[in-house]
Parts: structure tokens; C-alpha cells; sequence
């Protein structure tokens, strides 16, 4: 992968009359992470839909390597990033297989069943791979989830909370999975309430609610 960093400058974010952060500020380069980290309401969530162009910043800028803007948001080239927020973007009454089959298709790309597969396979869901997704518990979902990332291209994976609901075999191969894509140059902005320990450069963001980032 490519040299290129993700900037993100004097960020701030009000909601309903409140600040929930301002003054965060980082860069997150090629083959790194970040791990955006802070109690319930303090902007977490709203700092990444903002970074992937999802939302507006009260103010602030965030400066990708290949971006345009429409209607005051950021537009970020798609095949640059991958984001998993709370919402998992699954269909329900397809089954996971066709999940990722669908998703690599609005993606632009190519996916056979078979590589479908062998990504679920990666995840431990083999035997709930022709499964519809509605039938599957909190942890399955995710793990499916997470294996969209292994079709996946983008060289920035933006994932909330990517390890809730999963078990300590799905947690060990998720972050398994996370440390791979840095270790091959690609880039990660998460959140986790778990302390999930990442090799390799990387950093820490610590929010706190209605105040700066340190």
C-alpha cells in the first residue's frame, strides 16, 4: 500500500446545544492505528461518522489523500475506506454468504460465493454460512460483519466498537485480523471499550465529554 496519512484538524462536535469534543486533532499514517477511547456521550461515535464524511464537524477539517466535498460534507474516495459503525448494513433475510456477496457488489468488486466462504470460514461462521443473518446472535452478526473487511481493499478500516458481542475466540481472531491489515500497511481508527493491544505505531485518543482531547 501506498504512503498516505488520514489528518484530522481542531475538530469540534456540538449536538443539541452541547459540546460533545473539540480541539482533537491527529494524523494516522499508513500502517498504523488509532484508538479513540472515552465514556458513553462523549462523541466517540459522532468523531468517526464525521472522519468518514457521514457527518459535519461544528468546526475543523479533515484532509484524506483523495477526497472531494458535496453539500458541505466530506467525500472521501470509497476505495480508501471501510467503516463498521453500530448499524452492521446487514440484509436480514439473506443469509451471510449473500451478505458479503451484496456488499462487494454495491462496492464495485468482485466476490464468488466461494471467497465469501472462506472469509466467514476465517471468522469460525462456516457452518452459519447459508444461515439468514436475522437468525444469528449479537457476536455472529459482528463476526460477519468483520469479514467483509478480509474481501475488502480499502486501505483505512473506520470500525466502532468492531469486538462487542463476540466470544474469546472471535475477540482473539478480530484483533488477529486488525493487526494483519497494519501490519500490511493499511491504517485503523477504532473504538473499543476492551483494551485491545495493537503492535506497531499507534496511538491513543482519549475523549472526554463537553471538553478537549489531551
Amino acid at each position: 500500500m501506498a504512503s498516505w496519512v488520514l489528518t484530522a484538524l481542531d475538530l469540534a462536535c456540538h449536538k443539541a446545544q452541547r459540546t460533545l469534543f473539540e480541539g482533537v486533532s491527529f494524523s494516522v499514517p499508513a500502517g498504523s492505528w488509532l484508538h479513540i477511547e472515552g465514556g458513553n456521550g462523549c462523541g466517540k461515535t459522532s468523531l468517526l461518522r464525521i472522519l468518514c464524511g457521514l457527518s459535519r464537524a461544528a468546526r475543523g477539517q479533515v484532509i484524506w489523500p483523495s477526497s472531494s466535498s458535496h453539500d458541505g460534507l466530506l467525500c472521501p474516495d470509497r476505495s480508501v475506506l471501510h467503516y463498521i459503525g453500530h448499524a452492521l448494513g446487514l440484509k436480514p433475510d439473506l443469509s451471510a454468504c449473500d451478505n458479503l456477496c451484496l456488499d462487494a457488489q454495491v462496492s464495485g468488486l468482485s466476490l464468488s460465493p466461494q471467497q465469501a466462504l472462506q472469509a466467514l470460514a476465517a471468522q469460525g461462521l462456516q457452518s452459519r454460512a447459508h444461515l439468514p443473518v436475522r437468525v444469528l446472535s449479537q457476536g455472529q452478526r459482528q463476526g460477519v460483519a468483520l469479514a467483509r473487511l478480509r474481501a475488502s481493499p480499502a486501505r483505512l478500516w473506520v470500525l466502532d466498537e468492531p469486538l462487542v458481542g463476540l466470544d474469546a475466540q472471535a475477540t482473539d481472531t478480530a484483533c488477529a485480523l486488525l493487526q494483519s491489515h497494519v501490519d500490511k500497511g493499511g491504517a485503523l481508527v477504532m473504538t473499543s471499550h476492551h483494551d485491545v493491544q495493537l503492535q506497531g505505531p499507534g496511538a491513543r485518543l482519549q475523549l472526554s465529554r463537553g471538553g478537549r482531547a489531551p
